[in-house]
């Protein structure tokens, strides 16, 4: 069987060397240690938190002024709108191209000459599928934007000229959670780069003692899910897990800038970070569009495929979170279109997503 979640990307050693992880201050040390000199940083530049969100908040804060506005892809997460406002910001969304699931440099141009309150912008590299980082560069340098770089999707992806995502922001984010590139089912990390910016807060609290539980048994917690798909009981099993709260959904994670990674967690990230290759990673996942997107996952479930929790369910996923955001699908259409057609399959087993996909002949 193929999954697109459930911690699919651990293998049954990985789950256990997970589990039984220990770390200390040093672990954590020398992540920030790694991150400084690889991204060309300060180490007091860099802080390690115990989500995503928070770090790329402090990315946000760090780098523009409370109550400017900053571009964002409109087909994201929840998490980056959760960072957006933590810093104080006004997102400003501009529309993908169809092709890399990305804001174009011409897109960006066109709202910074609508908005002089946009100050900066974040590219995500969707997917791990490199943008266009030259023309944004451009633009950066004549309009004085500030670059934040989202490297959830694409740490250790390079741009097509060999230069590495995560060398050209103002400010770099992170993320460790769930099914990304670098994954310690939770976690993140900030790393300053522009000249004259503050160094960021260092967190010093622990996450409570349920939400630690939670990280370190989820892979376990994956593998048997799994497992139990194969006598048709796999899906009940997990609901039972989030509704006991032994699992949390991902963009259920809070978001609290006095909240540190755990030091395990620093050296399992670490030790991934050291793992890619020097050429550079894939793209973290492939997509395709369907015209019957709902149809064509039953159709792959059938088969044992299951890519269902894809990126995204909608323009700003979780669905369960969309009406309440006031997305102005209007004037995104094609991050709208993505939502409704797009299914992405992952990378990381031995059989590449692009191949899974081509399984099926019904593409739009």
């Amino acid at each position: 069987m193929i999954f697109l979640g459930l911690a699919s990307n651990y293998s049954a050693g990985a789950v256990f060397r997970h589990l039984f992880a220990h770390g200390s201050e040093r672990d954590s040390e020398a992540l920030r240690i790694y991150l400084a000199e690889h991204y060309g940083a300060k180490k007091s530049h860099v802080a390690l938190y115990h989500t995503g969100r928070s770090a790329l908040a402090v990315a946000l804060m760090s780098t523009l002024e409370n109550g400017s506005s900053v571009v964002v892809n409109a087909f994201t997460c929840k998490a980056v709108l959760d960072a957006v406002k933590e810093a104080g910001l006004t997102p400003v969304y501009a529309d993908i191209e169809k092709d890399t699931l990305h804001y174009s440099p011409r897109t960006l141009l066109e709202l910074a000459k609508k908005d002089k309150n946009i100050k900066g912008f974040i590219i995500q590299n969707t997917l791990g599928i490199p943008t266009d980082y030259q023309g944004f560069q451009k633009i950066a340098k004549a309009g004085k934007l500030k670059i934040i770089e989202d490297l959830a999707h694409c740490a250790g992806v390079k741009y097509d000229d060999n230069t590495e995502v995560g060398t050209i922001g103002d400010a770099i984010a992170l993320s460790f959670g769930k099914g990304k590139s670098v994954d310690t089912i939770s976690g993140g990390a900030v790393i300053i780069r522009g000249e004259g910016l503050k160094s960021p807060f260092q967190p010093s609290e622990r996450a409570g003692l349920c939400n630690r539980l939670q990280d370190r048994w989820y892979p376990f917690f994956g593998l048997m899910t799994r497992a139990l798909y194969h006598v048709k009981i796999g899906k009940y099993f997990m609901s039972f897990l989030v509704k006991t709260h032994q699992v949390q959904r991902s963009a259920d994670a809070k978001l609290d800038r006095h909240v540190r990674l755990e030091h395990y967690q620093a050296k399992l990230a670490l030790r991934q970070l050291k793992s890619f290759p020097s050429s550079g990673r894939p793209p973290l996942r492939d997509f395709k569009f369907y015209k019957n997107k709902e149809k064509k996952l039953a159709e792959f479930a059938k088969k044992g495929i299951f890519l269902s929790e894809s990126w995204y369910e909608t323009p700003i996923s979780p669905r369960r979170y969309y009406k309440d955001l006031d997305f102005p699908e209007k004037s995104c259409p094609n991050a709208v279109y993505a939502a409704e057609h797009i299914i992405n399959a992952p990378n990381w087993y031995k059989e590449p997503g692009v191949k899974i996909l081509e399984r099926s002949k019904n593409e739009s």
